[in-house]
């Protein structure tokens, strides 16, 4: 289903679509990349506030090696209830399945881009 605010997000920053029956296997215990997860919600402001931001400055959200997944809670609600959100925009970190973190709410371009690179020195995930 699309999302109607911002419709053609997922044309123009591609992400893997990932349901939680399907997370754990995507994960990639066996892989140096960071996967970052992406849970937002159909007609959710504060989401289309951060996909807004992202798609302004896309280069600064790809780094080489890191996975993009989304998926959308409100369809998913098992998502939801797995990570205990209280609220989305909510993003996870992962390497080598092991979850790093989260950043939730949206935080803006120059702190979500800070704490991911942080995240990646940290891991010394290929990038």
């Amino acid at each position: 289903m699309a999302d109607s605010a911002v419709p053609q997000f997922f044309d123009r920053f591609p992400m893997q679509r990932i349901a939680d029956v399907d997370l754990d296997a995507n994960l990639g215990v066996d892989d140096n990349r960071i996967a970052i997860l992406f849970l937002w919600g159909r007609d959710c402001p504060n989401c289309d506030i951060a996909k807004r931001s992202m798609l302004l400055t896309p280069e600064r959200f790809e780094w080489p090696g890191v996975r993009w997944l989304h998926d959308n809670v409100y369809d998913d609600p098992r998502m939801g209830t797995r990570f205990g959100l209280h609220g989305i925009p909510a993003f996870f970190l992962f390497h080598r399945g092991r979850k790093l973190g989260r950043i939730t709410a949206w935080p803006g371009t120059d702190a979500f881009v800070d704490a991911v690179n942080k995240q990646i020195a940290a891991t010394g995930a290929t990038v």
